[in-house]
Protein backbone atom coordinates (compact mmCIF):
# COMPACT_ATOMS: atom_id res chain seq x y z
CA UNK A 1 0.00 0.00 0.00
CA UNK A 2 1.41 3.32 -1.18
CA UNK A 3 0.46 7.11 0.43
CA UNK A 4 0.31 8.11 -3.19
CA UNK A 5 -2.72 5.83 -4.11
CA UNK A 6 -4.56 6.66 -0.47
CA UNK A 7 -3.89 10.02 -1.75
CA UNK A 8 -6.31 9.53 -4.98
CA UNK A 9 -9.00 8.06 -2.35
CA UNK A 10 -11.41 10.45 -0.98
CA UNK A 11 -11.86 10.37 2.92
CA UNK A 12 -14.58 8.07 3.18
CA UNK A 13 -13.18 5.61 1.19
CA UNK A 14 -10.01 6.06 3.21
CA UNK A 15 -12.37 5.76 6.36
CA UNK A 16 -13.70 2.06 4.90
CA UNK A 17 -10.16 1.29 4.27
CA UNK A 18 -8.87 2.38 7.64
CA UNK A 19 -12.27 0.15 9.82
CA UNK A 20 -10.91 -3.05 6.98
CA UNK A 21 -7.12 -2.75 8.32
CA UNK A 22 -8.16 -2.24 11.84
CA UNK A 23 -10.57 -5.49 11.55
CA UNK A 24 -7.83 -7.37 10.35
CA UNK A 25 -5.49 -6.22 12.88
CA UNK A 26 -8.21 -7.31 15.67
CA UNK A 27 -8.11 -10.68 13.74
CA UNK A 28 -4.11 -11.21 13.93
CA UNK A 29 -3.74 -10.26 16.98
CA UNK A 30 -6.18 -12.62 18.40
CA UNK A 31 -4.17 -15.08 16.25
CA UNK A 32 -0.74 -14.20 17.31
CA UNK A 33 -2.38 -14.76 20.85
CA UNK A 34 -3.30 -18.40 20.83
CA UNK A 35 0.03 -19.09 18.75
CA UNK A 36 -2.21 -19.48 15.19
CA UNK A 37 -0.59 -16.98 13.40
CA UNK A 38 2.01 -18.06 10.64
CA UNK A 39 3.19 -14.48 8.95
CA UNK A 40 4.31 -12.33 12.04
CA UNK A 41 5.48 -10.23 10.06
CA UNK A 42 2.05 -9.12 8.79
CA UNK A 43 1.45 -7.83 12.43
CA UNK A 44 4.11 -4.50 11.86
CA UNK A 45 3.13 -3.96 7.88
CA UNK A 46 -0.46 -3.71 9.12
CA UNK A 47 0.01 -1.37 11.88
CA UNK A 48 2.40 0.86 8.99
CA UNK A 49 -0.57 0.54 7.18
CA UNK A 50 -3.07 1.79 9.44
CA UNK A 51 -0.71 4.98 10.35
CA UNK A 52 -0.56 5.45 6.55
CA UNK A 53 -4.41 5.67 5.96
CA UNK A 54 -4.53 7.52 9.15
CA UNK A 55 -1.88 10.57 8.05
CA UNK A 56 -3.47 10.79 4.42
CA UNK A 57 -7.05 11.23 6.22
CA UNK A 58 -5.41 13.78 8.64
CA UNK A 59 -3.98 15.58 5.55
CA UNK A 60 -7.16 15.40 3.40
CA UNK A 61 -9.18 17.02 6.83
CA UNK A 62 -6.29 19.83 7.79
CA UNK A 63 -6.88 21.01 3.61
CA UNK A 64 -10.64 21.27 3.84
CA UNK A 65 -11.37 18.25 1.88
CA UNK A 66 -14.61 16.60 3.19
CA UNK A 67 -15.30 14.00 0.57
Amino acid sequence: MKAVDLREKSVVELQVELDALLKKQFQNRMAHGTGQLPHTHELKQLRRNIARVQTVINEKTRSGESQ
